[in-house]
């Protein structure tokens, strides 16, 4: 690479609100030095809750109006972290695994990889990004559209013959136990487990979720970043999800979310592990 070549990261996540806490600090990080950062978010979010807290196929839930509301919400969190470009795929949000939504026509989850891949090729191929960042294959805690991001980022990756390194979101085991710990000094209590993420902080002195910490292979400092980060987690606030990490307030949430950890999936720079930057052996 040469010393003027303009460096570009690509985040790939399901819905609005994703990009918040585990790649927020890297794009507010790396928008803040000149690098390119784009934004990628497939679905329109609309199994997300709507006013006063009203879950999907309760009245008053209005889909289109969520994913309306969500959009905006997105819009003001990419703005936040000085993203430079927000996409949106616009496929249909297929809510939790297991839901009658997963079958709907129209889904995320439902369609074809390749067919879903193929705006995202178009938009590697656009913005040329070395770097691109999305889910494990487990869409980090089972998630349909978590999972089907993944799919689609690796296979837009392998088509285009773009990015040279693909990372996967990570939080560190020790982590879990952690931040159960910083709550509970905080007089919080972590949230009980759900359907929504299953075992997310059950017995968290020994979590089942989360990476291995031997698996982490690049940790990025966030630090002077976090309060970009909180305030676009805050454009959120219409997701229960998010409310109890606002909760926390600016101060407290900056103590475990100073760093964002990854796993290097692919990898075409050959730079050593562990690293501190994701752009290591790129520049």
């Amino acid at each position: 690479m040469t010393a003027d070549s303009q460096l570009c990261l690509m985040a790939v996540h399901a819905h609005p609100d994703d990009e918040a806490t585990s790649t927020g600090g890297v794009l507010a990080r790396y928008a803040a030095e000149g690098v390119e950062t784009v934004l990628v978010t497939c679905t329109d979010g609309s199994c997300g809750d709507g006013p006063g807290g009203v879950k999907p196929g309760d009245r008053g839930h209005d889909r289109a109006s969520v994913a309306g509301a969500r959009r905006s919400e997105l819009e003001t969190s990419a703005r936040r972290l000085g993203v430079g470009h927000l996409e949106t795929l616009g496929y249909r949000d297929s809510g939790m695994m297991g839901w009658a939504t997963n079958r709907e026509a129209g889904a995320f989850w439902g369609m074809d990889v390749a067919e879903a891949a193929g705006p995202l090729v178009e938009l590697m191929r656009r913005y040329l990004p070395q770097v691109v960042v999305t889910y494990d294959a487990n869409g980090f805690y089972g998630h349909p559209d978590h999972i089907m991001a993944h799919r689609i980022t690796h296979a837009a990756a392998a088509v285009s013959g773009v990015p040279a390194k693909i990372y996967h979101t990570a939080v560190p085991r020790s982590g879990i136990a952690q931040l159960a710990t910083v709550l509970r000094e905080a007089g919080l209590e972590p949230p009980e487990p759900s359907d929504r993420e299953e075992g997310q902080f059950a017995e968290a002195e020994e979590p089942t979720w989360g990476t291995p910490d031997e698996e982490i292979t690049t940790c990025v400092d966030v630090t002077r970043f976090v309060d970009a980060k909180y305030e676009a987690l805050s454009a959120h606030s219409s997701q229960a999800d998010n409310v109890f990490f606002l909760r926390l307030g600016p101060e407290l949430y900056g103590r475990f979310f100073g760093r964002e950890w990854f796993v290097r999936a692919v990898d075409r720079s050959g730079a050593a592990l562990p690293e501190d930057d994701l752009f290591a052996g790129l520049r």
